[in-house]
């Protein structure tokens, strides 16, 4: 996970991921899309290959590149594992609740006048 990670850290890195969604293309073909030399994009494509987000086939003098997603697999459930709401997340919510219905409550009783404070009113009246 942590070569994908790193892998996908890098802008150009994630632009080769995009060029490659769908269609196979050249070392070549990804270098000319780029502001950097091809050495650069050569060493690109290696730690993408490395981190097992695309294939290589040679095809004749040039090496023609796929997008390969199942090594994006243990980060997506990592990333899941994240977004789960837990039993924490539950008993907050469930505390929150309470706060709220005890404020209310009390709101309520400071609203209305006690049974007391009613009769003395009465009596004074």
């Amino acid at each position: 996970m942590d070569a994908v990670a790193q892998a996908l850290a890098d802008p150009i890195r994630r632009e080769i991921l995009r060029m490659l969604r769908g269609r196979t293309a050249s070392a070549g073909s990804i270098a000319g899309a780029f502001p950097v030399s091809r050495p650069a994009v050569s060493r690109h494509l290696r730690v993408l290959r490395e981190a097992g987000l695309v294939r290589d086939v040679q095809r004749g003098r040039e090496r023609e590149y796929s997008l390969d997603l199942g090594a994006l697999a243990e980060l997506e459930a990592f990333l899941r594992e994240l977004r789960e709401e837990g039993p924490w997340h539950r008993r907050f919510d469930a505390l929150e609740t309470e706060v709220h219905r005890v404020g209310r409550q009390r709101r309520m009783a400071a609203a209305t006048p006690s049974h007391n404070e009613t009769k003395r009113r009465k009596e004074t009246a």
